[in-house]
């Protein structure tokens, strides 16, 4: 009980476990809670991002060395809802007023969302703050040397490093761009995610093989690093 309810105490679960005709005093309650209650640092924090998710949004930024080591800042926004990314951006030159640009190009007109998740890196100053005041966006900010706390982001970050980044040889801005462009629409429309029920995020239609003789097709993704398959369709 003490688990699936966290943020009850001693008094609420004694009066439900009298509910159930189970009779022990709430001191008895207490001091079992004391000693085996387990209390993970990011229960109630998940539990506020599972309860906001669809009004809520994450931003971060993803390094990305050059052929001639020279580091590419990548900002990505990603709506928390459909796991889907919203913009991103390339730059080598990040600033406060480069960052709160993105974020005006990420929610145009009415579509901001109620709250952007972040970290407290310092490229998020004054002028990207009161950009994001000004959108009627709240920050919620995670804590120091915590990107747990960010996790649908963060894990997106490493997926890109890990299938795509790591893959390829940067030459520039322009080139990255494209690398992720095309990076991204396979990820939206073709990689199934286990968040999503093993769907994609913009929805995926299940191919039907139709006859016995109907070939399985292997379509090319990302630049060959990654496939989609598919009943009777040409490479």
């Amino acid at each position: 009980m003490a688990d699936a309810n966290p943020l009850w105490g001693a008094p609420r679960i004694h009066g439900e476990l009298l509910k159930l005709g189970i009779e022990l005093s709430e001191r008895t309650v207490s001091g079992l809670l004391h000693r085996h209650r387990p209390k993970p640092p990011s229960q109630t924090w998940r539990t506020f991002i599972k309860n906001h998710m669809p009004e809520m949004a994450a931003v971060d930024f993803l390094v990305v060395p050059t052929i001639r080591f020279r580091m590419l800042f990548v900002l990505i926004v990603l709506s928390h809802a459909r796991r889907q990314v919203v913009h991103f951006n390339v730059t080598a030159h990040p600033t406060s007023q480069w960052t709160a640009q993105q974020i005006v190009e990420a929610f145009p007109w009415d579509s901001s969302p109620r709250y952007l998740l972040r970290d407290r890196d310092g490229i998020y100053g004054e002028w990207f703050q009161r950009r994001v005041q000004s959108m009627g966006i709240e920050e919620v900010l995670t804590a120091y040397r915590g990107p747990w706390q960010n996790a649908y982001i963060d894990r997106l970050n490493g997926s890109i490093r890990r299938v795509c980044t790591d893959h390829i040889v940067v030459f520039g801005e322009r080139r990255l761009r494209s690398i992720l462009r095309g990076y991204f629409e396979y990820y939206h429309e073709d990689r199934t995610h286990l968040g999503l029920e093993k769907e994609t995020p913009i929805g995926r239609p299940i191919s039907n093989r139709g006859s016995p003789s109907t070939n399985l097709a292997e379509l090319p993704r990302a630049g060959g690093l990654h496939h989609r398959y598919s009943w009777g369709e040409a490479a």
